[in-house]
């Protein structure tokens, strides 16, 4: 176990490299947030294994029921909570209800290759992120399962109303926020390299996750024909604010972010500290596109092995040939072709679509409702769900 962090991890480029980049004051956020996971989470974990059980009682009770239910709650729970239930002025009824719109106006199909093929498969690429993940024995064994437990979280996050204190997305992302706690400190315990990698699962990475939700989800959709609109980018990203408010990220990464744009270039001082590429990082991604091609096997009868060369392609499509081949991504020209033929068929079809003002709402009905089966059907507990009620 590391026990001594050097102000600049080594393996996370250099401040003078980012200086030259972006400047010392960049310099001075990236390094805090490199050396930062999450203050109030991680006391939350530590008070668990200090005092016992009621600590984890006390957590669910506030997380379902708000701080004001809980008499005489632990302090670290108490801190949490209090720090997250003092909304960021931007919050209103219309950002809760309203804000998250724009996600249900593609299929969930749609949502299955851009959180797999584009989101989880760039997660991975932190070379910090795939070390945790390797370390808590959550590598390629878990990718199925992951995919099931990111999209439920995503779906619920995203569901109009769900962010509301106690809903069901407020309750899952404190609940994923304080697995990443319980990750923290499980893999300090396991030989995680703090000198080259700053603390475990933080602040850069955390952010650099909300982008790939965010920036890279958008992008990957945008690759398959579905893009949003600029006030649907806008109206998006603020909602996003207030989940990396409940979820634990630092306001100064990611606020103010209201279009790809912006977020492109926020992204950029993310990934100049994210560092080179692991073998795990490829291991990660053909697990994360075997399960995918599993999940539109379910959603849609897709054959897995023409499932597994579409989203190999899109692979290639969202991120690029050159990285995608740094990921082991097998070539496929045919497969290439038949992408790049596909997408201009489905972007006319949405515009289609997008210009019958009912047809469009009765599309957003339908992947909400599909959305809030898929959250409430019963199955076994998450992994975040899990950690919470242990």
């Amino acid at each position: 176990m590391t026990t001594t962090t050097p102000t600049w991890p080594s393996r996370r480029s250099r401040r003078s490299t980012v200086e030259v980049q972006f400047g010392a004051d960049r310099a001075d956020l990236l390094q805090a947030a490199l050396l930062t996971g999450d203050p109030p989470a991680d006391a939350v974990i530590d008070e668990i294994h200090e005092r016992g059980r009621h600590v984890r009682v006390a957590f669910n009770q506030g997380i379902a029921h708000g701080l004001a239910s809980l008499t005489d709650p632990p302090p670290a729970v108490a801190a949490l909570l209090h720090h997250v239930e003092t909304t960021p002025e931007y919050v209103d009824d219309a950002l809760l209800d309203e804000g998250s719109l724009p996600f249900f106006t593609k299929p969930a199909a749609v949502t299955a290759v851009s959180l797999s093929a584009g989101a989880l498969v760039r997660t991975y690429q932190s070379p910090s992120i795939s070390t945790v993940l390797d370390m808590t024995g959550r590598l390629v064994e878990g990718a199925p399962r992951r995919l099931q437990e990111t999209g439920k979280w995503l779906n619920a996050a995203m569901l109009p109303g769900s962010m509301r204190r106690g809903e069901p997305g407020y309750v899952g992302t404190l609940q994923v926020r304080l697995l990443h706690a319980a990750m923290r400190r499980l893999a300090r315990t396991r030989g995680y390299d703090e000198a080259a990698f700053g603390a475990p699962i933080n602040q850069v990475d955390l952010a650099r996750t909300w982008m790939d939700f965010t920036l890279t989800s958008l992008k990957a959709e945008q690759a398959m024909g579905f893009d949003i609109t600029t006030k649907e980018q806008d109206s998006l990203y603020r909602y996003w604010w207030y989940v990396a408010h409940v979820l634990g990220v630092e306001p100064n990464l990611v606020e103010g972010i209201t279009g790809n744009a912006e977020a492109q270039r926020v992204d950029d001082l993310l990934q100049s500290v994210t560092g080179p590429l692991i073998p795990q990082a490829s291991t990660l991604t053909a697990a994360t596109i075997a399960a995918v091609a599993e999940r539109l096997h379910e959603l849609q009868n897709v054959p897995p092995a023409a499932a597994t060369a579409a989203l190999r392609a899109l692979t290639r499509r969202i991120h690029g040939r050159e990285l995608s081949g740094e990921l082991s991504v097998p070539e496929g020209r045919l497969a290439d072709r038949l992408v790049a033929a596909a997408v201009p068929v489905i972007a006319r079809k949405r515009a289609k679509l997008r210009a019958d003002p009912v047809a469009w709402q009765e599309e957003q009905r339908r992947n909400i409702d599909f959305a809030r089966q898929r959250t409430t059907a019963p199955d076994s507990p998450t992994g975040y769900e899990h950690n919470a009620a242990a």
